[in-house]
């Protein structure tokens, strides 16, 4: 008989949960002012076919991200940032030249690029340690880049001069608080309510950018009474329909979809 011993466990190849977290989120339909297999969503500069090709260009680099963090392992994680940036932004670029200069995945990127990375800093990739790395990698982001600032060039970093909102920067910092606290008691099969949940407290940037605080509150009320009140196919595709109306697109809670479908691999 062959195999791994009890006591072990299989290696967790988080580059390759990446590039799957990213199919999977946008195989998912239907999903409310997102591009899916049947519309763009609120989207009228890309589609399903445009952000194939985007995850088909970003894929590579996830390995390359754990890499760079394996060869790293011995250096305190709050020097990681700057050595990780460089590398993501080239990843972006690649995007770019593949989807003509449409913003398919930065959101994604950001995200997935650190856990990749934290993935090659680590001998145990487990959900928990996966999140305690990252925020050790991010510790202070929020305070160097978003607090006392004089200009704001970003719509992130405008969002958090009018609202305090700290956005992708934040919830990496805190480890992907929202996610692994809407993950729990989680079916992992069921993507549409973890995407449901994180709408419903998730202050998606995307959401404050196309439609203020009021299109966000709208769309966590409507997550919430779906949740509340029970959902199928058809109330998700109405949902889809009246975010469609708005123009209203939670891209960010998208990118937390793909972190939480990989955190719940890793267990």
């Amino acid at each position: 008989m062959t195999g791994l011993p009890a006591t072990e466990r299989p290696a967790v190849n988080v580059p390759h949960l990446a590039e799957e977290a990213l199919r999977m989120e946008l195989a998912l339909t239907p999903k409310p002012g997102l591009v899916d297999a049947h519309n763009s969503g609120a989207h009228r500069d890309m589609d399903y076919t445009l952000l194939a090709r985007s995850i088909d260009a970003i894929a590579p680099w996830f390995s390359r991200f754990t890499q760079l963090g394996g060869e790293q392992v011995n250096c305190p994680a709050s020097e990681q940032l700057c050595l990780l940036r460089p590398m993501a932004l080239a990843c972006e670029q690649a995007m770019y030249r593949a989807t003509g200069g449409v913003n398919t995945h930065k959101g994604g990127i950001f995200a997935l690029s650190l856990l990749c990375f934290a993935a090659g800093r680590l001998e145990q990739v487990t959900s928990r340690h996966l999140c305690q790395e990252v925020s050790d990698i991010c510790q202070g982001l929020v305070t160097r880049e978003l607090v006392g600032r004089d200009t704001w060039i970003t719509a992130g970093e405008k969002q958090f001069q009018r609202f305090g909102l700290t956005g992708a920067r934040g919830e990496a910092e805190s480890g992907f608080a929202t996610v692994r606290r809407v993950s729990v008691g989680w079916d992992r099969r069921d993507l549409h309510t973890l995407l449901l949940r994180i709408m419903a407290v998730n202050p998606d940037s995307n959401l404050v950018s196309r439609g203020g605080l009021s299109g966000l509150q709208y769309v966590q009320r409507y997550a919430q009474r779906l949740l509340d009140n029970g959902w199928d196919i058809q109330t998700m595709a109405e949902m889809d329909r009246a975010l469609i109306a708005r123009n209203l697109s939670p891209g960010g809670s998208a990118d937390l979809l793909s972190v939480g479908w990989l955190l719940s691999c890793c267990d």
